[in-house]
């Protein structure tokens, strides 16, 4: 099915066909049990959490009368698949990145992140107090769903290689491991850009079928291995200044709930967001520590590569704008990110350099 041209000429369609496979929803007793399927395999640092600790809040808040069960990406349908699962009936609800969907349509990306795009506290005042969430809506009534943002991972490191990035030209043939728009800027620069679920990375990176790859942070990454395999880890990246996670329910599915359990759903996704950020930079600094003890090398790339970054990543903005609703996300996302930066930069990045220097 090709859903960026299905979008163009029947938007609304999508929504009633997903509508008319729509199982019937599991009840016992008067209660309901929803199916959360996730683009995580299960125990995964951070991003699993983010989907366990929605569906355990869901759960509490409505005093059990609705219950969410958590399926891992494999056991119930595919990390990939999520999506497809939900809009079809075949899931209540899903938690994953939603730039894994730029296929169904780009602006997916903008919900997790864009290259050069929007740190997790931007991301917060956009999403909750500027057009970011009803864009979010207005996004999901196509494919019939009802999305929230629902964990972030904060800035993400620029990734793990198998030797040093010198210049713009180490990454022509290079097999890198990077999803989303990210992925398709570093194809610009010659890369060999895979597309791979978090629980195959490792994997791939051992037996030498990819050269690199971007996961998250010092935690997750730890917890991932990937030390075992390279030493080279670039700690800042391009691609995702601060990943939000989405929960996204079948949007009949979130129709037929209560007003009040409708309101649980979000006020659970939004308390995971905060909640997630939190556990990714509470636990950061110490693995980082760990890693640099364990013989780990910590890097920064050069200018040269940040400004051939730049210009790939505002190129895939630029192949998009024909898309009337990615313009429409984009130019709120672009004017959003410029007034929050104006006043952060002025105030706690000030702040935080000024400390610094008196502390030490």
């Amino acid at each position: 099915m090709d859903r960026r041209s299905f979008l163009k000429t029947s938007a609304m369609g999508g929504a009633a066909a997903a509508a008319t496979t729509l199982a019937a929803p599991a009840y016992a007793q008067g209660k309901r049990t929803l199916t959360m399927v996730t683009t995580w395999g299960r125990g995964i640092a951070g991003v699993f959490d983010a989907a366990q600790r929605t569906a355990d809040s869901i759960t509490a808040m409505s005093d059990g009368q609705l219950t969410v069960e958590v399926k891992a990406a494999g056991e119930l349908v595919g990390a990939f698949e999520v999506f497809d699962a939900v809009t079809a009936g075949q899931a209540d609800m899903y938690h994953g990145a939603d730039y894994y969907f730029v296929g169904q349509h780009p602006g997916y990306a903008f919900f997790t992140a864009v290259p050069f795009g929007m740190t997790a506290q931007e991301l917060a005042n956009w999403y909750y107090h500027g057009d970011g969430m009803a864009l979010h809506d207005e996004l999901g009534e196509i494919f019939g769903l009802k999305s929230f943002l629902g964990g972030n991972t904060g800035a993400q490191a620029g990734g793990w290689y198998a030797k040093e990035i010198n210049g713009p030209e180490d990454f022509n043939g290079l097999k890198f491991r990077m999803p989303g728009l990210g992925g398709k800027a570093l194809g610009k620069l010659g890369a060999s850009v895979q597309n791979l679920p978090g629980a195959e990375v490792y994997q791939a990176l051992a037996s030498g079928a990819i050269d690199g790859t971007e996961w998250i942070g010092p935690w997750a990454d730890e917890k991932a291995g990937f030390q075992e395999i390279t030493k080279f880890y670039y700690t800042a990246g391009f691609h995702e200044p601060g990943a939000g996670l989405s929960v996204a329910t079948n949007r009949e599915v979130f129709n037929s709930l209560s007003p009040a359990h409708q309101k649980i759903v979000e006020i659970a996704a939004s308390e995971t967001h905060q909640w997630n950020l939190a556990q990714f930079l509470n636990n950061n600094g110490a693995a980082l520590q760990r890693l640099q003890s364990a013989g780990v090398k910590t890097l920064e790339f050069p200018d040269s590569v940040w400004d051939a970054f730049g210009k790939a990543s505002m190129e895939v903005h630029e192949e998009n704008m024909g898309d009337e609703l990615y313009k429409k996300i984009y130019d709120s996302f672009a004017a959003s990110m410029k007034s929050s930066s104006g006043w952060i930069q002025k105030s706690e990045s000030a702040y935080r350099a000024q400390r610094d220097r008196v502390l030490g």
